[in-house]
């Protein structure tokens, strides 16, 4: 790989470490947290999601990143049935808005870990615009899983899950992730695609960074598989179809050193 700028991250633990840099206390999300709101928040928050903000999500990704996205048509057979998208996890803030974008007009809603809302007075527009922040207590679980039913299954969402779960900027490879977060398409009988975003240089010299974004699937869940054996099909599916799509990254802009 080409290199950018020489740039060095050292970690520890694959599957644990963060490098978001963000210091968030996150909030208790429990049975008390409200998913389900009014008509006139659904409203508001659709504007805020798909008319609003889509111009500005548009013009960042097209200038800062030069995005361009490739397999788009994959989600065409499914414009009235709700999925479940699988991203790789390299932007602090690109990542909340290029699944949208690859899905417009469909709404799009993001599972997130509760720090994402715990932001005091911005939590209430995370989740309007698309926030869905995954329990830290046990007695919210029920809740969670309703409004994720209610978004796939009823209102025909898209829903954007990162597995890796820790932002690792411009990282080119697929960290290993656990199946756990494919319950939900095994449990709604959902399709899944795999969303891999890859690095490429352009520029006279070559070191400019741009974008470009695999869209894979669908993948569906099987029949004949208990709900265990299906998360761990579409887990193993995901990962291999993103570590294949990763391979097409040709710079580096952050080397990542595993310490010994």
């Amino acid at each position: 790989m080409k290199k950018n700028k020489e740039k060095v991250f050292y970690y520890k633990d694959e599957l644990n470490d963060e490098f978001s840099n963000a210091n968030i206390v996150p909030r208790i999300i429990d049975k008390n947290y409200k998913y389900k709101h009014s008509s006139l928040w659904e409203v508001v928050s659709y504007i805020m999601q798909n008319v609003l903000s889509m111009p500005i999500k548009y013009l960042y990704a097209k200038i800062k990143f030069k995005i361009k996205f490739i397999g788009k048509e994959n989600f065409k057979k499914y414009k009235k049935e709700g999925y479940f998208i699988y991203a790789n996890h390299t932007q602090v803030f690109a990542d909340t808005f290029i699944p949208s974008l690859a899905c417009f007009p469909k709404r799009n809603f993001l599972i997130v870990n509760p720090d994402n809302v715990s932001m005091k007075g911005l939590n209430h527009i995370v989740e309007m615009l698309g926030a869905i922040p995954i329990p830290n207590k046990i007695d919210g679980m029920k809740n969670f899983l309703e409004i994720i039913e209610k978004r796939s299954k009823e209102e025909n969402c898209a829903i954007t899950i990162y597995p890796e779960a820790h932002i690792w900027p411009y990282y080119t490879k697929i960290r290993k992730f656990k199946s756990v977060s494919f319950k939900y398409p095994a449990k709604f009988s959902k399709p899944v695609f795999a969303l891999t975003n890859t690095y490429k240089s352009y520029g006279k010299n070559n070191n400019k960074v741009r974008i470009e974004t695999y869209i894979d699937g669908p993948f569906m869940p099987k029949e004949n598989l208990t709900l265990k054996e299906n998360q761990e099909y579409l887990c193993d599916a995901i990962y291999k179809k993103m570590q294949e799509r990763s391979k097409e990254s040709n710079i580096e802009v952050i080397k990542y050193k595993k310490i010994q």
